[in-house]
């Protein structure tokens, strides 16, 4: 076995690229009715959850509650706000190349040549991807309650797909 020479100044060869998230050019999406209604639900059970931890009975009623114990009742409201506040995560970030589909907790990249389309079936609550084999994702970020922009939003979607991949 004979050790190949290996030139430091020969030119590497070039590496496929593969896209992992949208480019600078990117259109964002994102709900506006459930946004608005998680950061509200969140700072109505923060409230809810001081005013608790204030009132807490000082004097003896049976249970003698400490001030560790009030302040273990914000943390709760915090934990609490903090998982409605997921709700508000939800976004689609899409160009010529793609899209990523952010949901409540877990984000994917699509290359436009897997999705078969986008769609809004009747009575749904929210857009998905249509993809190979049957299967779809759902798009939390193209809700029914906001109306007009969902359809505003899907038809954006829905542009940049048949333009992908028609060349167009």
């Amino acid at each position: 076995m004979t050790e190949q020479p290996t030139d430091s100044t020969a030119p590497a060869a070039p590496v496929a690229q593969t896209r992992t998230g949208p480019g600078p050019d990117a259109v964002t999406l994102r709900p506006r009715v459930i946004r608005w209604t998680a950061w509200l639900s969140a700072a109505g059970v923060m409230v809810f959850f001081f005013i608790a931890a204030y009132f807490m009975p000082a004097e003896d009623t049976g249970v003698i509650f400490q001030p560790a114990d009030q302040v273990a009742m914000m943390v709760i409201g915090a934990f609490v706000a903090g998982g409605l506040l997921l709700m508000a995560r939800p976004r689609v970030r899409a160009d010529s190349h793609g899209i990523e589909v952010r949901n409540v907790i877990t984000a994917r990249w699509y290359d436009w040549a897997d999705v078969h389309g986008v769609s809004f079936p009747d009575g749904a609550a929210s857009a998905r991807l249509e993809l190979p084999d049957d299967e779809y994702q759902s798009v939390l970020a193209v809700q029914a309650v906001d109306r007009g922009l969902a359809v505003r939003h899907v038809r954006t979607l829905r542009t940049l797909h048949r333009a992908a991949v028609l060349g167009e």
